[in-house]
């Protein structure tokens, strides 16, 4: 009875700590980044969806996280700093679109300097389904249209793949979104590919490292007003955080096994991050202008008493 209360015991616990498995759908993600500029670009998005919830990112960082975890080892085993933005690309795109099964409750998440703030977007999309079929790629489509974040909207979906959801924000139609683009072709998605990933982990390499050196993974709620005022303050002035944490001195000080000093790193960031936020000004949902807001106020405040 003992040895069997055991293997009982054992196989409890090995299925309750047992990884998830997901389904990643790749989505090629065209799109013109800036409104007077006949520029197109194009960017692999993925939509991972498990049985809880999906979540929908740019794939730039995470198909590195190979090479950032070779790089990131090397400078802890010499204890040295290693200039990795000429080793990776950087994503056009930051944020990650969370929607939680079935009730499909969005939640927006990005970074704001060195925490993770996400605010909940209750979006209920009304779809015209059309009698128009269409194949796109290997499936069997049908068309729907709708109107979202100031555009209209045609998408194709396949009954084939049994999931109501879609890249970015895009859910409710009877099968999974395969190809999703504006009427001006401003930004368009196509499924290119799936995979059955076994051992599904939310965090990229890249994004557990960050928490281990001070960047927090921890979403803080907020609203989406408070997030977009304190993200406009962000882009203003990108490095605003990390200044104030560091003294005169230390900006004169050189990084670990290099002859940048920390400075200089810090100007380079900066630059990187106002090249990021500069490289599109033709967001996907047309917004008003936001005003600037503080960092600081970004969180949910508690009820006073």
């Amino acid at each position: 009875m003992k040895n069997l209360f055991s293997i009982l015991f054992i196989a409890v616990f090995t299925i309750a700590n047992a990884q998830e498995s997901a389904n990643r759908f790749f989505y090629e993600l065209t799109f013109k980044p800036k409104k007077d500029s006949t520029k197109i670009d194009k960017v692999i998005s993925i939509l991972d969806i498990t049985g809880k919830k999906s979540i929908y990112q740019d794939y730039t960082v995470p198909a590195q996280d190979s090479i950032i975890k070779i790089a990131v080892e090397e400078m802890e085993k010499t204890k040295s700093w290693k200039d990795m933005s000429k080793m990776i690309r950087m994503p056009k795109f930051s944020y990650k679109i969370i929607k939680t099964y079935p009730e499909m409750k969005q939640q927006y998440v990005d970074r704001i300097s060195m925490n993770m703030f996400g605010y909940e977007d209750d979006i209920k999309f009304k779809w015209n389904i059309l009698p128009e079929k269409e194949k796109v790629g290997e499936y069997n489509t049908q068309k729907a249209t709708t109107e979202f974040g100031g555009r209209t909207w045609n998408a194709w979906f396949s009954t084939d793949i049994p999931f109501q959801d879609g890249p970015y924000k895009f859910y409710g139609l009877p099968g999974l979104i395969v190809k999703i683009e504006d009427t001006d072709k401003h930004y368009s998605w196509k499924l290119s590919g799936n995979k059955k990933i076994a051992d599904y982990a939310e965090l990229s390499y890249s994004e557990q490292i960050n928490a281990k050196y001070g960047m927090s993974n921890t979403v803080t709620p907020t609203t989406k007003e408070k997030f977009e005022k304190a993200y406009a303050t962000f882009k203003k002035d990108p490095m605003g955080e990390f200044r104030q944490r560091i003294t005169p001195e230390m900006s004169s000080m050189k990084m670990p096994g290099s002859d940048i000093t920390i400075g200089e790193m810090m100007k380079k960031q900066e630059k990187i991050a106002k090249d990021f936020f500069n490289s599109n000004d033709n967001p996907i949902e047309k917004t008003a202008q936001v005003n600037v807001g503080k960092l600081e106020k970004v969180g949910v405040e508690k009820n006073k008493k």
